[in-house]
């Protein structure tokens, strides 16, 4: 082949010259693969992702492509009299710029960075192989047609056409996580497969938990139900996957008669469906429906068809909230709808209800902000109640149940209410959320880039909005990609303009809120900051 013609120098020279621009790609993308991570490992999302017009990323891989290009051919230019090595030392012009992208990105936050998976690792490993690949094949080639051409010219400027790297980063991004695919496929389905095994072997009582929201709180809120009488053992976190589950199973010691409480997630038909083969639940929630992920499914249909997947699967009963109860009848025989909650009453201290059950009722009071907290509550009291948890054991159930992670978390810091919901991205919760700040006192103040993965309702749903902020102290809007949606809607409503901002990042809002709050105001941080979509 062409590549043995080549001297032992050049070869280690193009080895170094991989390995170097394998490294300082594998940095700057590191977020980006975050992003693949965010969404499923899919390339197609991914692709969308970085295809839309307000997506900054690729812009800005774009400057480091043009300003590594020209100031390379400069630099290499100025040291021709070092004939072979003007171009080497020309690469001084890609650390350069490589460290400058690195800070400068550092300072765009995200909402979530990266989780350090074993899939995560291997991926990143096989980005950084495919890069040095790709970067050696292309330096050997540069050096292939320098011995052919023997022009000074060329051999000095050779290594300016690695520039083009950066340009095509997310290309090979996929392009790598099609090649880790070809082993992940095989170890997914080992996880999975142990995990059914497992599952067979301990038979835990399994309840699957799904819905367009509030899958994680009401996760916990039922966990702290029927801890009262049994050994309960949840899916971690937001762990909502096949994978994610398959791991909450085998990670976890199954006693006997314990309860298995799994979370379900879905982005498209089907996805619940795979979710029961693993673990086929006794019974079930649907927590309610909206339009969620609303990019994949495309439709509300689609999101009410896949949610009751979990239906047809579910040994007993499948209980549905109230207000979501009409959208599965005809989905099975099995679904009985939760209507045990009344009179709530929802402040800053918390939520107050009633809570009625087999001819009782009874007082009950939580800490979690937000009326719907209150049916959230009787959603899985009824279930708790159908598994033998008493009346009052349920309430005492209520003194253990806590702020989850970003979702309407209230955090009191020097006299300031903090209301983290970063992780509410749906219609339905951002009403809740707003409806929850305005009941506290002293200035109140939210921060929000609007509401993503609602496909053809995206535009709409963000003008309502920004809208529901009317009325608000202060509004602060960040990023650029949907908050033009959530400006129309406010300016249409009669919001003051004045007291609406536009800010680049969260870092930048909170710089903001320093000079706005005082001790007595409450700000909202609502879906902080999707970064697929800033």
């Amino acid at each position: 082949m062409w590549w043995f013609f080549i001297d032992v120098h050049t070869t280690v020279e193009c080895i170094l010259v991989a390995l170097f621009f394998a490294c300082c790609l594998s940095i700057i993308c590191f977020k980006p693969l975050g992003i693949l991570q965010s969404l499923g490992y899919s390339n197609r999302q991914f692709l969308r992702w970085a295809g839309k017009k307000s997506n900054l990323t690729q812009s800005r891989l774009s400057i480091v492509f043009i300003s590594t290009a020209l100031t390379s051919a400069v630099t290499s230019l100025c040291f021709s009299f070092t004939g072979r090595w003007a171009a080497v030392i020309g690469l001084t012009a890609y650390l350069i710029f490589f460290v400058a992208y690195f800070f400068a990105d550092a300072t765009h936050t995200v909402r979530s960075n990266a989780s350090l998976t074993p899939r995560f690792k291997r991926l990143y490993l096989t980005l950084f192989v495919t890069f040095a690949v790709i970067a050696y094949l292309t330096a050997t080639l540069l050096n292939f047609f320098q011995s052919l051409i023997g022009d000074s010219l060329f051999t000095q400027l050779k290594y300016s056409i690695l520039s083009l790297l950066p340009l095509c980063a997310l290309p090979i991004i996929c392009l790598a996580n099609l090649i880790a695919k070809i082993w992940e496929k095989p170890i997914a389905n080992s996880y999975i497969k142990k995990a059914k095994a497992k599952l067979e072997q301990k038979q835990p009582l399994i309840i699957g938990v799904t819905g367009s929201y509030g899958k994680t709180s009401v996760k916990n809120i039922l966990a702290c139900m029927l801890s009262q009488k049994y050994q309960v053992i949840t899916t971690p976190a937001s762990y909502n996957t096949p994978q994610g589950i398959a791991k909450a199973v085998n990670n976890q010691t199954l006693g006997e008669g314990c309860v298995f409480i799994a979370e379900m997630g879905a982005r498209h038909k089907g996805d619940i469906a795979k979710l029961c083969k693993i673990c086929p639940p006794e019974y079930s929630l649907i927590t309610g429906i909206c339009p969620q992920h609303l990019e994949s499914f495309k439709t509300l249909e689609n999101v009410v068809s896949t949610k009751a997947e979990i239906i047809s699967a579910t040994k007993r009963t499948c209980y549905i909230a109230a207000d979501a109860f009409d959208s599965f009848k005809g989905y099975g025989e099995n679904i009985k709808a939760c209507e045990c909650v009344s009179d709530v009453i929802s402040g800053e201290s918390g939520t107050e209800f009633t809570l009625s059950l087999g001819g009782e009722s009874v007082r009950v009071k939580i800490r979690l902000l937000g009326e719907h907290s209150a049916y959230n509550f009787g959603l899985c009291a009824c279930l708790a109640y159908e598994l033998g948890v008493s009346l009052k054991e349920i309430a005492l159930a209520a003194e253990n149940v806590d702020f989850i992670d970003h979702r309407l978390q209230l955090i009191k810091s020097n006299g300031i209410n903090i209301i983290d919901d970063g992780y509410n991205s749906n219609p339905v919760g951002a009403r809740a959320a707003i409806e929850t700040l305005k009941r506290f006192g002293g200035n109140k103040i939210v921060v929000t880039p609007g509401l993503v993965e609602l496909g053809v309702l995206e535009q709409q749903s963000n003008e309502q909005l920004g809208a529901s902020l009317v009325g608000l102290d202060c509004v602060i809007l960040v990023g650029e990609t949907l908050v033009k949606a959530v400006e129309r809607g406010y300016k249409a409503n009669g919001g003051d303009m004045q007291k609406l901002v536009q800010v680049p990042s969260l870092t930048a809002a909170q710089d903001k809120l320093k000079g706005v709050l005082q001790k007595g105001d409450t700000v909202l941080f609502l879906n902080d900051l999707p970064s697929q979509y800033l």
